[in-house]
């Protein structure tokens, strides 16, 4: 198995300050996505990044190879809505995990 960071990038910069009620809706059905991706193991730890430029996603998967984390994302109610939210997938060649 293989650790890849998911980065989910918004469909706009102001994004969730401004959230519409169908986006408030979608991420519901998102953060019910990556619960059971937990529960399952494959998600590692989710959650939003707010920096000073934006707001932006993190997924931290295990898996078995780029292929497997990429459809992690493209599973995800947000991306399968085509509502702008987009993902990219980096490697991790190397983790510390606490006990």
């Amino acid at each position: 198995m293989a650790y890849f960071l998911l980065r989910l990038e918004p469909p706009r910069p102001s994004f969730p300050f401004d959230a519409t009620e169908a986006e408030k809706a979608l991420f519901s059905a998102h953060s019910g996505y990556w619960m059971e991706q937990a529960a399952a193991g494959a998600a590692i730890a989710v959650g939003p990044v707010f920096e000073s430029g934006g707001t932006w996603g993190l997924a931290l998967v295990e898996a078995d190879d780029a292929a497997q984390a990429e459809a992690l994302g493209e599973a995800d109610p947000v991306l399968m809505a085509q509502a702008g939210f987009r993902y990219s997938v980096s490697p991790v060649p190397s983790l510390i995990l606490r006990r």
